[in-house]
């Protein structure tokens, strides 16, 4: 947190000592731009701007605007009006505005001194644009985000087609990590398949500004993927990178590239957005029997409406399937001819009502026994992929959600529980000799997170790939609090056919 302060510091407080030549060309002193809060107010009458604009450089989010500002009116006191040399500025400026205050060639007006500059009309739509598009990016960045959901991990609290608004101010919103990257595209250049739509070189550590509320039981929150750090771009999410190297090998994943793709890595910010319940906050204690989800001991009846997967036998007559359309059964069934059985995802109340119809004799929960373990090889895809923890997506647990600051017992069994943790969320060097536990080259039997992590579920508990998938969700990772559904459409219906569900526009998020 130290490092993230000093770097808020130096960004924030002392940014205009990129311009320590301009303030002697412009009369001024050259240390006088290391003055906090004093070197802006010089700044602004370098560029001749309103001193309310002092103002706005220390409000949270503006800021980032303003500084865009300070820039490109310093590049305009050098002549440069052309979109080319102002975009260099507000780009690189850290490295364009020193260049312009030493360079020789360049000389520093005062604005009363510019002869005037006319602009076309292309020039000033050019413009409009672009403050457009930068008011927008920050908008997104730190107010909120469009979504769409686009599996049925949430359903039926959340519908496939469904569009949202997820607030980046109710948990506060993160500084960028990666501040440099292409306008309203997340992690891939449109039209490409695998060109990264960020650069690197320029990296911001950890820091969310304060927010309106915490992270409570039962929220839908919308994080960075937890196991997309490294990915295969072939698979993208849909198979993480590290199930793959359990399936097939270290060796083949990084190699064959003809079935894998390339093996490239994403920083946190730009990591899949996922959307799902978070079912346990920092320090709960978290367990699943047979199939329902319990909280520190209690049933968790949260809000969402829950679906499973159902066993459904028939008398031999197959269902219409105009009654699964009745009933809001979204997702295809699979059926069984020789024995009449039907797999469905039903909700409790389709459940009842489907048990009712005339040639079905059975409908029952089709749950994954804990003594299933082995039979379905759970170790290796459920966390923590280990058969010290011989879990199932019906039976998991109980396993307690680490706490910021929160000491945590080491022994060589539990580690496969808090290995991630340590080294990729927090960054540390771990080993494992002779049965002992070192942590940056230094025996440990304890560790304490620096940060607070959550458990987060699917609604559709069969069918969603979650924690008990990939562990725990770190609080650098969340994006934000899924808040208002403004439209949802059904991709499988035409326009004039139900395309729009009305019935569910306008909505806030339980």
């Amino acid at each position: 947190m130290d490092g993230v302060i000093l770097s808020f510091l130096l960004v924030k407080v002392f940014y205009p000592v990129i311009v320590w030549k301009t303030f002697e060309e412009a009369g001024y002193k050259g240390y006088q731009s290391l003055i906090p809060v004093y070197n802006f107010y010089i700044w602004l009458k370098i560029i001749k701007k309103p001193l309310w604009w002092l103002l706005l450089v220390f409000v949270p989010f503006i800021a980032y605007f303003m500084l865009f500002l300070f820039v490109v009116e310093t590049a305009k006191c050098y002549k440069k009006n052309d979109l080319g040399h102002l975009a260099l500025a507000a780009i690189v400026s850290f490295i364009y505005l020193p260049y312009l205050g030493f360079s020789k060639k360049e000389t520093y007006t005062h604005p009363d001194q510019l002869p005037p500059f006319k602009k076309s009309t292309a020039r000033e739509w050019v413009d409009a644009i672009i403050f457009a598009v930068v008011a927008a990016s920050i908008i997104r960045m730190f107010v909120f985000e469009a979504y769409t959901i686009p599996t049925s991990s949430m359903e039926k609290s959340l519908l496939v087609g469904d569009f949202l608004f997820v607030s980046k101010v109710a948990y506060g919103p993160r500084a960028p990590e990666t501040p440099l990257s292409f306008p309203f595209v997340h992690h891939t250049l449109p039209l490409t398949k695998n060109t990264k739509s960020f650069v690197e070189w320029i990296k911001f550590p950890y820091y969310r500004y304060p927010g309106f509320t915490k992270i409570k039981n039962n929220d839908v929150v919308v994080f960075n993927y937890p196991e997309g750090d490294t990915v295969s771009t072939t698979f993208q999410s849909n198979a993480s990178y590290y199930s793959l190297i359990r399936q097939f090998g270290y060796q083949r994943v990084n190699k064959d590239k003809r079935n894998f793709g390339e093996i490239i890595y994403r920083p946190v910010d730009k990591r899949e957005n996922y959307i799902k319940r978070c079912i346990g906050i920092a320090g709960d204690v978290v367990e699943v029997k047979e199939g329902i989800v319990y909280v520190n001991g209690k049933k968790n009846n949260d809000p969402g409406i829950k679906q499973l997967s159902y066993r459904l036998k028939t008398n031999g007559q197959k269902i219409n399937n105009r009654v699964f359309d009745q009933l809001g059964i979204t997702e295809k069934p699979s059926y069984n001819s020789l024995t009449n059985e039907y797999i469905l995802t039903l909700t409790e109340k389709s459940a009842k009502e489907i048990i009712k119809l005339p040639n079905v004799t059975e409908v029952t929960p089709y749950l994954t026994p804990a003594n299933a373990y082995f039979e379905q090889e759970a170790y290796k895809y459920l966390f923590p992929y280990d058969t010290n923890y011989q879990w199932t997506v019906d039976n998991y647990g109980p396993i307690t959600i680490p706490k910021s600051g929160q000491v945590i017992e080491l022994t060589p069994e539990n580690l496969p529980l808090y290995e991630r943790l340590i080294t990729v969320f927090e960054g540390n060097i771990l080993e494992e000799k002779n049965g002992k536990i070192y942590i940056n080259h230094t025996e440990a039997t304890t560790y304490t997170p620096k940060m607070d992590y959550f458990w987060m579920m699917g609604d559709n508990r069969h069918n969603s790939a979650d924690s008990r998938f990939w562990g725990y969700v770190p609080e650098d990772h969340v994006v934000g609090k899924a808040s208002f559904v403004w439209l949802s459409l059904d991709k499988s219906k035409s326009l004039f056919n139900g395309k729009i569900r009305w019935n569910k526009l306008l909505r806030r998020i339980k």
